[in-house]
C-alpha cells in the first residue's frame, strides 16, 4: 500500500508540473516556451529584421540569438560598463531604417570616477559568424552627479520623426535633483540620432535648463513604449515602498518626484509633502501600492491574442508576473495579472514579428520566454 500511495504521489506530482507549463488568461490558456537560456542578466531585447534577437546581459555583454535559440558568443566592440548594483549593460533597440544602415542604440552604465553614468550609444551591428559592432560612437551622457550603483533607468525608443527618447534615474543619492532643470537626473530626455537637442525640445534656450529634457520629476523610469495607435510616449517608474506608476508623457511637464508619491521611503517615513498629488503635477493614469517593481513594457498590436489589442504589457521584478492593463485612450481601465506561478523576474517584454510575446527573465541563468496561446 505504501508503494502505491508513493507511485500515485509522484504520478501526481509530474502532473502538475506538467500543468503548470499552461497559465489561465482572459484569452485563454497561455503556453510558455523556453527560446534561448544561459543568458547572464538579460535586459534588453530587440528583433533583428531576419527574426533573430539581439540581446544586451547587464554584466556587459550584447549576443545575438538565432531563430532556433542558439546564442552567439560575446559581440565584440562593446564598450566597457559599470556592471555594479544596477548598472551594467541596458537597454538595445535598432534604428527604424536598420534594413539599409544597420544602426543600433544601447544604453548603458558608463565606469567614470567613483561611479557610473547612464550614456547612450551609436553603432553599426555585423551579426555574422563572428558578431561585432563598429563605428561605436557615445552620442549623449547624463549630466549631473554620478550613481555608485542605484536607479540608472535606460530605456530607449525611437519615435516615427527619428528622434531618440531615453529615460534616466535619479541615482537614488541624487533624488531631489529630479527637480531641478541644470542636470538629467530624473529626467526624460529626447535627441536626434547624432545626440543633439531638437529646437522643438521644450526647454530650448531657457536659462539653467538643458535642452535635452523632455520631462522631469521621473525616479526610476524602467518601461519606455510609444502608443502605435497614436503616437504618444508612455512609461513607467519604481516608486519606493509602493507608488510604482505608469505615466503619458508629455513635454515639459514635472511628474512629481520626489515632491508626491503613493508609496512611502523604505523606512516607513513620507515622502515629500506626504501626499500623492499637487499643484501643477502630473497624477499618474496608473499605480501599484504595494509595488510590483515593473521593468520593459509594450504595446500589443499582434493577432495571436486578438482581444489584447491595444492593451499594456509591464514585467514585474517583484512578484515575478506580467501585468496586463487594458487601455482606453488615454486611460487605464483595469488590470490583469498573468503567469503569477512562473516565479522568475520578468526584466523585459517585447511582441515578437510572430505575435507571441517574449520575456527576458532577471538570473544568472536567464531565459527568453516566449507566451503563447495553448492549443
Amino acid at each position: 500500500m505504501k508503494i502505491l500511495i508513493t507511485t500515485s504521489a509522484i504520478l501526481l506530482s509530474v502532473i502538475t508540473a506538467s500543468a503548470q507549463q499552461t497559465y489561465p488568461s482572459s484569452a485563454g490558456p497561455l503556453k510558455i516556451d523556453t527560446v534561448a537560456k544561459g543568458l547572464s542578466y538579460p535586459w534588453g531585447v530587440a528583433f533583428l529584421p531576419d527574426g533573430q534577437m539581439l540581446v544586451t546581459e547587464r554584466p556587459g555583454r550584447m549576443r545575438v540569438v538565432a531563430k532556433d535559440g542558439t546564442v552567439s558568443e560575446a559581440i565584440s566592440g562593446v564598450p566597457r560598463v559599470f556592471a555594479s548594483g544596477q548598472g551594467g549593460l541596458l537597454d538595445v533597440i535598432i534604428d527604424r531604417n536598420f534594413a539599409s544602415n544597420r544602426t543600433i542604440y544601447f544604453s548603458y552604465a558608463e565606469p567614470v570616477e567613483g561611479g557610473g553614468r547612464t550614456a547612450l550609444a551609436r553603432a553599426q551591428l555585423d551579426s555574422g559568424a563572428k558578431p561585432a559592432l563598429s563605428a561605436v560612437k557615445v552620442i549623449y551622457r547624463q549630466e549631473g552627479s554620478i550613481s555608485r550603483g542605484n536607479h540608472f533607468a535606460g530605456r530607449i525608443v525611437q519615435a516615427a520623426d527619428g528622434n531618440l527618447f531615453v529615460t534616466n534615474g535619479d541615482h537614488f543619492s541624487g533624488r531631489d535633483k529630479a527637480q531641478t532643470l541644470d542636470n538629467d537626473l530624473g529626467k526624460i530626455v529626447r535627441i536626434t540620432p547624432d545626440g543633439d537637442a531638437p529646437k522643438d525640445n521644450p526647454f530650448v534656450g531657457k536659462s539653467g535648463a538643458r535642452p535635452e529634457i523632455w520631462s522631469y520629476g521621473h525616479r526610476n523610469p524602467q518601461g519606455l513604449a510609444i502608443n502605435p495607435a497614436d503616437g504618444k510616449l508612455w512609461e513607467q517608474e519604481h516608486g519606493a515602498q509602493g507608488g510604482d506608476e505608469v505615466n503619458l508623457v508629455q513635454p515639459g511637464k514635472n511628474y512629481g518626484w520626489p515632491l508626491v508619491s503613493f508609496g512611502v521611503n523604505y523606512d516607513g517615513s513620507k515622502i515629500g509633502t506626504g501626499k500623492s498629488e499637487g499643484p501643477g503635477l502630473e497624477q499618474p493614469l496608473w499605480h501599484w501600492t504595494p509595488s510590483i517593481a515593473p521593468s520593459g513594457m509594450t504595446f500589443y498590436t499582434g493577432d495571436l491574442f486578438p482581444a489584447w489589442k491595444g492593451s499594456l504589457f509591464n514585467g514585474a521584478l517583484k512578484f515575478q508576473l506580467l501585468s496586463r492593463l487594458e487601455v482606453k485612450g488615454d486611460k487605464v481601465v483595469k488590470e490583469e495579472r498573468l503567469l503569477q506561478g512562473l516565479q522568475e523576474r520578468i526584466r523585459d517584454v517585447r511582441q515578437g514579428p510572430d505575435g507571441a510575446l517574449y520575456l527576458l527573465t532577471d538570473d544568472n541563468a536567464g531565459r527568453i520566454l516566449r507566451v503563447s496561446p495553448a492549443k
